[in-house]
């Protein structure tokens, strides 16, 4: 069954959101990371709406949602979205899961209003490594942002001229998804131009991370102040490096880690029956 399509607003942006059906169930949401969109949670949120009601939110600047209207997406901006939709769904406490960014927010979020999240799922959503620019000092961290949004007005939007050719550059960037899974994310991913070529939905600017919203200490405070039992996915494979001494992991409390073979940075689709059931297990009271 396809999912409805909602839009709320939020910071005055109209933004998306995904319903998945089920009334009467228990509430999840669903996060997607960036340069993404939450139609990349269709068969985790089929699967996952035999017991939830399972709703997927569109980020700022991403799938169907606006773009802001600068070149700032801040974590600050992102949690203030998803506390907008939650306060529409209304019914706390809530369930969360996040993929990469969408897990940095939801671990935010969870930190902030602890007394509002039942149990929280994130899959690799820690934040950036922790040698990444924005962890250093502000003149560091603003040149950085300064001249990473200086390149990206320079340059031209990436264009493909067939759905074949999206669908390449989608399996070279995640060489373990299924040709049906690319073609799927490509579609709903892109937009058709009027050349008949097609570009990516999400903004340019949504590349580059805000100059300020991502000090270790911040996070490890908020993440510290999280109480409800977390589900930590990670993949042997990820382009992101596991450090388990990091102190964002070892701030959150209750966290359960799982080590995912065989998968990459999107290991929800390169291993989805390990994460199902992992994750419907974690998640059943």
């Amino acid at each position: 069954m396809e999912p409805i399509s909602h839009f709320f607003y939020s910071d005055r942006l109209k933004l998306q959101f995904w319903d998945y059906g089920q009334d009467g169930k228990p509430a999840l949401v669903l996060v997607h990371g960036g340069l993404d969109h939450a139609r990349n949670w269709d068969w985790v949120a089929q699967s996952l709406s035999r017991h939830y009601h399972v709703y997927a939110l569109d980020l700022r600047g991403h799938g169907n949602s606006a773009w802001a209207p600068g070149a700032i997406y801040s974590m600050a901006e992102h949690v203030l979205d998803l506390s907008a939709l939650l306060d529409i769904i209304n019914e706390f406490p809530i369930r969360l899961l996040g993929h990469s960014m969408g897990g940095i927010i939801v671990l935010n979020y969870t930190g902030i209003y602890p007394e509002r999240v039942r149990k929280a799922v994130c899959i690799e959503g820690l934040g950036a490594p922790s040698g990444h620019p924005v962890y250093g000092p502000a003149s560091g961290r603003l040149r950085y942002w300064i001249e990473s949004v200086r390149k990206l007005e320079k340059r031209q939007l990436k264009s493909y001229p067939t759905l074949g050719a999206a669908v390449a550059r989608m399996k070279e960037a995640n060489p373990h998804l299924s040709d049906e899974v690319a073609r799927h994310l490509t579609l709903h991913g892109s937009n058709w131009d009027p050349d008949g070529s097609l570009v990516w939905k999400f903004d340019n600017y949504a590349r580059v991370l805000a100059p300020y919203g991502h000090h270790m200490d911040d996070a490890v405070e908020i993440f510290g102040q999280i109480t409800c039992p977390v589900l930590l996915f990670w993949a042997l494979e990820s382009f992101l490096p596991l450090d388990e001494t990091d102190p964002r992991m070892k701030a959150i409390r209750h966290c359960q880690l799982v080590k995912v073979p065989n998968a990459g940075h999107w290991l929800h689709h390169d291993q989805l029956d390990l994460f199902l059931r992992e994750t419907t297990a974690f998640l059943r009271d």
